[in-house]
């Protein structure tokens, strides 16, 4: 990996509201099978462990606190609906993603004005990163605020399908082949909306503190 490239990775990462890298523990299958037999506690055990990955997915994807908690509301009636059709030999997270993500994407369409992320500064005055963060020290791992409102600008600046492949890709840290089936598409076609985003990213943030330096 290019040096270029291993540092967009690093700004990209500053919009994370959680360690994206971490994998998530697979659920028991009996776990599952419980709720899918219509036991409420079982499926409530499903949302508190997904619900900070699937709410920090619509953050990105969205890009204010407000859509982010009405998504990932909605990821989960859509997934209480349909748990049913689910099969056990899937991926339940993976299934989950292609929820959160097309609940985002009809979140996108009928929003009229167009989307934009709200500053992390603000956000954090308001106690909103607080409420979802993990008990680790979120600032810990990310660098100054400054730069995570203008990469989070940078990221506005995407396709929809690039923003998602992306978020999947390089902030949840889902492998190309499990976001390409998460997304309906081809690996080659997720590198290549990843790489076109990463490249994005970088120039609208040289851009910009080019800008700075000359003001």
């Amino acid at each position: 990996m290019s040096s270029e490239i291993a540092e967009t990775l690093r700004m990209t990462d500053s919009l994370g509201l959680d360690d994206a890298r971490e994998k998530n523990s697979s659920l028991p299958i009996s776990l599952i099978e419980r709720a899918q037999a219509g036991e409420t506690a079982a499926f409530e055990q499903i949302i508190t462990s997904y619900q900070r990955k699937i709410m920090s997915t619509a953050w990105r994807m969205l890009g204010n606190q407000e859509d982010a908690r009405d998504a990932t509301q909605e990821t989960f009636l859509r997934a209480y609906k349909y748990l049913g059709s689910f099969r056990l030999d899937q991926d339940f997270a993976g299934w989950l993603y292609r929820i959160v993500i097309n609940v985002c994407r009809d979140y996108a369409r009928k929003r009229s004005r167009h989307d934009h992320f709200s500053s992390f500064e603000v956000e954090r005055e308001r106690g909103s990163l607080d409420s979802i963060a993990s008990s680790e020290n979120i600032e810990a791992a990310a660098i100054k605020s400054q730069e995570r409102a203008l990469i989070a600008a940078a990221v506005e600046t995407l396709s929809k399908k690039e923003r998602a492949a992306i978020v999947l890709r390089d902030l949840e840290g889902l492998p190309t082949d499990e976001v390409a089936r998460i997304l309906g598409t081809s690996q080659a076609t997720v590198r290549s909306q990843v790489a076109s985003a990463r490249a994005k990213i970088k120039i609208y943030r040289d851009r910009v503190l080019k800008e700075r330096r000359r003001g």
